[in-house]
Formats: C-alpha cells, sequence, structure tokens
C-alpha cells in the first residue's frame, strides 16, 4: 500500500483586525501547497484559488512578501507576536514626576506623560 505524502502548509500571521491597527488578535492562517516545480511553489489560498511565489526566494529566507494580499507568508508556522504589557498606574505616575520641569524635564514631556496617565486612570 502506498503512504499517503504529508500534506505541506505556507504559514500566514493575519490580525483580526489589521484595517484598525495591531491589536493582537492573531491567527495563523494556512495555504496549502498543491505543486512544486523548480522555481514556483505553487498553493491554494482563499479555499479553491491557485497562486505561486518564487520557490528561490522563499526557501533562501524562509519567508517573503506575496503582494496580492500584502502579506508575508513563511515556510514555517511563525510564532505569535504578544503585545507588550501596558504600563501600571504606579509607572505611568512615576514618569509623570520625572518629567515634571521642577525634576529636570521639559513642559512638553510633562504635559504627555500626565494625559497618558489621565488616559490609563480613565480605562477600566
Amino acid at each position: 500500500m502506498a503512504e499517503l505524502a504529508q500534506t505541506e502548509y505556507l504559514y500566514e500571521l493575519w490580525d483580526a483586525n489589521w484595517d484598525d491597527g495591531p491589536l493582537g488578535n492573531y491567527r495563523i492562517l494556512k495555504h496549502r501547497i498543491t505543486k512544486k516545480t523548480a522555481k514556483r511553489i505553487y498553493f491554494t489560498r482563499g479555499g479553491a484559488r491557485t497562486a505561486f511565489i518564487d520557490r528561490q526566494k522563499i526557501e533562501a529566507t524562509g519567508e517573503i512578501f506575496y503582494r496580492p494580499i500584502a502579506r508575508t507568508l513563511y515556510l514555517t508556522e511563525p510564532e505569535i507576536p504578544h503585545q507588550p504589557k501596558p504600563p501600571s498606574l504606579v509607572e505611568l505616575k512615576q514618569a509623570m514626576a520625572d518629567a515634571h520641569p521642577d525634576r529636570g524635564g521639559s513642559d512638553e514631556a510633562f504635559i504627555a506623560a500626565r494625559a497618558r496617565y489621565e488616559a490609563a486612570r480613565r480605562t477600566p
């Protein structure tokens, strides 16, 4: 009995909120590789649509920017980026104090630090 060939994929890191900015709602989309030639890798995207990429470029770096969807495709599954933890109120208050003009800061730096602190206080 013939052994089944392992299915290969190209991976895409997709943010559900890409149009509102990177909010961290990432998913990894898989695009099934259907055929490989010396110059191209053919894959399906969006269900049944067939597309291709340059095989030498993706095998050299492990990733390639695929212009039709304006995203990067990867040979191996990428790690999902994590959003940095927002600063606490204590940290923001300290940054505001450090930016105060009496402590050597500028008026603009203090105003910006106070705005960040006040915005953080208002958010639940």
